[in-house]
């Protein structure tokens, strides 16, 4: 990559899917380093991973997106430490008036204590069940989860309350989770998505620089099935000219580890991923830079990314159509559904509070 703005002298990055620390859009001013004359030496430090910690004040959020096929997920994180370069998600920051780009990987949020509000929340009286999206936003098992394990502690809650939830995610650390989430399969209250865009490693490391290898993704989709809980993979984001010719490769990896379904999204690159995604393409992949963004632009009426509803979860034109018959005859190939059963909410219940007079009776 070639725009270093943000990206102070000494400053070293290890790892890192960005270079770039420019300014959300919220911002009024920008940061760039510049040559102050002084011929002093820089220190040398490398970027680290520092994560704050925030009392949240509510767990679930709510959406009315048409395009999703969940109304509510809970967010553990903000910020992830994977460093996709093309997470949607990366947008976000810029409401914490962080950077999308660098911060984004690098200056993460935890949410300790979600859990006990969550517990709150699904104790109201107004409150009506229907299955919690977890991961969607930013990925629930980032490294970070190891020490914090508020996940864990989110899984608990709704376990004791029985209620359904579905989990996407690309971190390892959900191996440690399996025995509750495999408990609550078994009761038709938990499925699981793991996303793969590529078998290649060269390349994910490239676009995933700390997320884990393809393999072992495919590994946890492994054990994961083989502890009964219903797993998709998800082929996402597809990448033209980059990823989309691994699409049935990719579902029959997943196909033989253990997925029962699998479904794929087109690479979509909303506000400020748009402009990170392209400087990383230009100096990574610089020989199909202008094919890769060309295709993403008929995907999108001939713009980088297209939001409206219906349209920017799926594109249009005749390659959005050709990916969409693939993924069906690649399905009915290898006897893939493309969603997994619904979830229950009939069980929900929540538990008795100590000192509850009705655990007398």
């Amino acid at each position: 990559m070639t725009d270093k703005t943000g990206i102070l002298p000494g400053q070293r990055l290890r790892a890192r899917g960005v270079d770039s620390n420019r300014a959300g859009r919220f911002e009024a001013t920008g940061r760039e380093a510049f040559d102050d004359g002084w011929d002093l030496p820089e220190e040398d430090r490398l970027v680290a991973t520092e994560v704050r910690l925030e009392r949240p004040r509510s767990a679930l959020t709510y959406n009315r997106s048409p395009d999703l096929p969940f109304d509510r997920s809970i967010n553990p994180y903000r910020g992830c430490e994977h460093g996709c370069i093309y997470c949607y998600a990366r947008p976000t920051h810029a409401f914490l008036n962080l950077s999308p780009g660098l911060d984004f990987e690098t200056r993460l949020i935890a949410r300790p204590g979600i859990a006990g509000v969550l517990d709150k929340e699904l104790r109201r009286p107004a409150y009506s069940v229907a299955p919690v999206a977890i991961g969607t936003n930013t990925d629930p098992y980032q490294p970070v989860e190891r020490a914090h394990g508020i996940m864990r502690e989110v899984l608990q809650v709704l376990q004791a309350f029985r209620h359904p939830v579905w989990i996407t995610t690309r971190g390892t650390t959900i191996e440690r989770d399996i025995d509750l989430i495999a408990a609550m399969a078994a009761e038709g209250l938990a499925s699981v998505s793991i996303s793969v865009t590529t078998l290649d490693e060269t390349i994910a490391r490239k676009m995933e620089p700390r997320a884990p290898a393809p393999q072992r993704r495919l590994q946890m989709i492994r054990r994961l099935s083989q502890a009964g809980v219903p797993v998709r993979i998800q082929v996402s984001p597809l990448i033209p000219a980059l990823t989309d010719h691994e699409l049935e490769a990719v579902m029959e990896a997943g196909r033989d580890a253990g997925a029962r379904a699998a479904n794929t999204i087109p690479l979509r690159l909303p506000l400020e991923v748009a402009p990170l995604f392209r400087d990383w393409l230009a100096a990574t992949f610089p020989d199909r830079a202008a094919r890769v963004m060309g295709r993403v632009r008929e995907l999108h009426g001939g713009r980088d990314y297209d939001s409206e509803w219906g349209k920017r979860m799926r594109g249009e034109g005749p390659w959005a159509e050709l990916i969409r018959r693939r993924a069906h005859l690649a399905r009915k190939r290898l006897g893939l559904g493309e969603g997994l059963p619904a979830l229950r909410t009939d069980l929900f219940q929540p538990p008795p509070t100590a000192g509850d007079q009705l655990a007398l009776f």
